[in-house]
């Protein structure tokens, strides 16, 4: 068995999975380790769909990074022959001038990202399936769309152990130390060296750095999938992603359309979920059982504004956001580590959709040192004057 490589991943899920394959495309050598199985139901990435978007009220910042997220979407379907991506559009709505909404219109302005809005008198075949407050109002994004969690990462950990990636499963790092010019990696099933290593280890990676640990908070989230009564109204094509603020709490609620999806172990169904950080826990002790307190928010939300979605329940899942202090990314390098530790973490319920650029991202990191991708607002250095 090989025990020297170029670079190590730590953690194949979304973001490792993607890295592993960059790296490889550099010719480099490359070990991706995962503790659990590809493709698992502990972490971020389970549940099926993410979803994807350009206007982006988070932060005007991201969008040159979701230009090329969505090229490079498209490079990884041409590559591995998989569709992944599945452009529906997205509805969003919410009190007239509530901060998100009035973070779309700018960021869309600013990029000219095209929208659909009430203001402007535009007209949607779908705003009769949902039961919205006289206070609200609604935009809609065309380009965009929602794309598959487990055929990405399985397409990713595919083409790059076509390019000679070795990827471990079902083992677990145990800890890291730097040696000579480079690092060592010990895991359950021995040591490893190599010139840097890259965590993308989602809710774990504060186990792993343990000098972040304060920086990273992760919480329990639920992921609902019913079946409406009138299911062909919320089908695709016809029935886009959708993201709908509720007045009476911070975040929002968002869904996806009713799709026929390769997915081997979530329900073909109407999902969809609460966006805003959930009771904190410990990734290795999550409580995975679904009570009434995890349901009654999500059918309420339904009761409330989309009665015509109601159904019967197929199934309510759980999975984990990785959170930062300010829920924005983190990619950066360990200062301690001259460069030899590198990561992407607290991408705090919304990163799926920039899987595709940060796995580039990291592999400029790691290879180069620096990339020329614009991503200095997401540097740990924000956090030096806490």
């Amino acid at each position: 068995m090989n025990k020297q490589f170029d670079y190590i991943v730590i953690g194949v899920g979304s973001m490792g999975s993607s890295t592993c394959y960059h790296l490889a495309k550099s010719g480099a050598t490359v070990l991706g380790i995962e503790q659990f199985e590809l493709v698992h139901e502990r972490g971020a990435h389970s549940g099926q769909s993410r979803i994807v978007r350009k206007a982006y009220f988070e932060h005007p910042d991201y969008i040159p990074l979701l230009e090329r997220a969505y090229q490079n979407w498209q490079e990884i379907e041409k590559v591995s022959g998989n569709k992944m991506y599945h452009e529906t559009g997205i509805f969003y709505a919410g009190p007239v001038g509530h901060t998100i909404i009035e973070s779309i219109r700018t960021a869309a302005s600013q990029y000219q990202i095209p929208l659909l809005d009430v203001r402007n008198g535009d007209q949607l075949e779908i705003l009769p399936l949902f039961d919205l407050p006289e206070e609200y109002e609604w935009i809609y994004e065309p380009e965009a769309g929602f794309v598959e969690t487990e055929k990405a990462i399985l397409s990713y950990v595919k083409e790059a152990k076509k390019l000679g990636t070795v990827i471990h499963q079902h083992e677990k790092v145990l800890g890291w130390e730097l040696i000579n010019n480079g690092v060592e990696v010990r895991t359950s099933n021995g040591n490893y060296t190599c010139k840097k290593i890259i965590v993308t280890a989602g809710p774990w990676s504060a186990k792993l750095m343990p000098s972040i640990n304060d920086q990273l908070k992760i919480t329990r989230q639920t992921l609902m999938w019913i079946q409406p009564d009138d299911a062909n109204a919320f089908k695709t094509p016809g029935f886009p992603c959708w993201f709908v603020v509720d007045k009476e709490k911070p975040g929002a609620y968002y869904g996806f359309p009713i799709a026929e999806i390769s997915d081997t172990k979530n329900p073909i169904g109407f999902k969809f979920a609460y966006h805003y950080p959930g009771a904190e826990t410990d990734p290795d002790e999550v409580d995975r059982n679904i009570t009434e307190i995890d349901k009654e928010p999500l059918l309420g939300f339904i009761e409330r504004y989309m009665p015509k979605a109601k159904g019967q329940v197929l199934d309510i899942k759980t999975c984990l956001y990785s959170n930062s202090k300010d829920e924005h990314f983190v990619i950066d390098c360990l200062k301690e580590t001259e460069g030899r530790v590198c990561f992407a973490r607290g991408f705090s319920g919304h990163g799926f959709k920039f899987v595709s650029v940060v796995g580039e991202i990291m592999a400029d990191l790691a290879i180069k040192g620096f990339t020329t991708l614009p991503i200095e607002f997401l540097s740990a250095k924000r956090f030096l004057k806490d």
